[in-house]
């Protein structure tokens, strides 16, 4: 089988995974072997409370990930870099983010990355709000060697993919989906949810899909056919769902958001899931649908409380892991030790940091961290 034949397969799969979560694991897993890594995770942090959440993974040793959540999480000196420098979509790895010397003398590595014989992460960005962010992440043993531009190529082909499907996970759960239960999980989904025929026809709508074709001004039907208001919405729409029907579920038609236009001001987004392999088409094997539309107000990206710190003093992200691990970690000392570098060098930081910040004490950089948490902290999307 050629790279173009094990990436559609591949993305296919991650399709499948959106509607039987229990097909995660063995997605890392592949994925894993695409890149040539040892280990697969798919994760939500947040910088904020110093947490970690693993949501699913593969070939990670338990102790190691409840050690990560315990203890590490908070001397992680690639999560404030990644979230300053990583948006939605982006393929990065651990050098795009620091200097390896600073990452191998970090504590972090030494104590948690190395007796596991890792060396080198490569990860996509699936979710990014103002209270955390969710990454996949491949990463990879010693005998592999750091990530090289082959891998980066091949995760760039997938992580649209996987955004798109962990985004659909999170609304409908194949377990739910049966056929004697269907009307009751789709209406229990906020988003509007249509099942659409090979003719664009609405199979089915859920609560929330009806009211939205009551109001017309986003969808509607004409013909029978579920209808776009807006002209280029209805073309798009109609060009995937014909895709569907002749079996071109390609990776183009995979990665589609379709603006639908305003509603009482609002933008409105459409995404659309095909139906017409493995298990999606096993969730509605008792109708004729050939996909399945979710429509959404498109959501308010608010910008993460260390991008707003970062941007408005112009920390450099050395700075920033420093600010961070004064709140997270304590003194001097401690940050010293948990980057693997001279107190004197931590001291010369946070002197520049005050210098920004017009911070005189530690104290008050936890009181800042504080305010700009309580303006731009405000409940974000999860990835689950």
């Amino acid at each position: 089988m050629n790279e173009t034949q094990l990436v559609s397969e591949l993305i296919a799969n991650i399709y499948d995974a959106a509607l039987d979560k229990s097909l995660w694991p063995g997605i890392l897993e592949k994925s894993c072997r695409f890149l040539n890594a040892a280990t697969g995770t798919i994760l939500s942090q947040d910088t904020v409370s110093g947490s970690a959440e693993f949501y699913y993974q593969w070939g990670n040793d338990e102790d190691f990930l409840r050690s990560y959540q315990e203890t590490y999480v908070r001397l992680n000196p690639v999560l404030v870099a990644a979230l300053v420098q990583g948006q939605i979509g982006d393929v990065l790895s651990t050098v795009d983010l620091l200097p390896l010397d600073e990452f191998f003398a970090s504590r972090f590595y030494k104590e948690w990355v190395a007796p596991q014989g890792l060396i080198d992460s490569i990860f996509a960005t699936l979710d990014k709000s103002a209270s955390r962010y969710a990454i996949v992440a491949l990463t990879r043993h010693e005998r592999e060697g750091l990530v090289d531009e082959a891998a980066r190529r091949r995760m760039r082909l997938l992580a649209p993919h996987f955004s798109r499907a962990v985004a659909i996970s999170n609304l409908i759960d194949l377990k739910s989906v049966r056929a004697a239960a269907l009307t009751d999980t789709l209406d229990a989904i906020s988003a509007a949810v249509f099942l659409v025929d090979a003719r664009g026809c609405v199979v089915h709508a859920n609560s929330a899909g009806q009211e939205m074709l009551d109001d017309e001004s986003v969808l509607r039907i004409a013909a029978g056919r579920l209808l776009p208001s807006d002209g280029n919405a209805a073309k798009l729409l109609h060009e995937i769902i014909t895709n569907a029907t002749h079996g071109h579920d390609t990776a183009e038609t995979r990665d589609i958001a379709i603006h639908l236009g305003t509603r009482g001001g609002e933008p409105y987004l459409a995404h659309v899931l095909l139906l017409t392999t493995g298990a999606r088409r096993s969730a509605v094997n008792s109708h004729s649908a050939v996909a399945v539309v979710f429509a959404r107000k498109a959501e308010l990206e608010l910008p993460h409380p260390v991008e707003v710190l970062a941007t408005t003093y112009k920390l450099t992200p050395t700075e920033m892991r420093v600010l961070m691990m004064i709140v997270d970690v304590g003194g001097v000392a401690e940050v010293a030790q948990a980057l693997g570098t001279a107190p004197s060098t931590v001291k010369t930081h946070l002197l520049r940091i005050f210098q920004k910040t017009g911070a005189t004490r530690q104290v008050d950089l936890v009181k800042l961290i504080a305010s700009c948490v309580a303006t731009f902290g405000g409940r974000g999307r999860q990835t689950s």
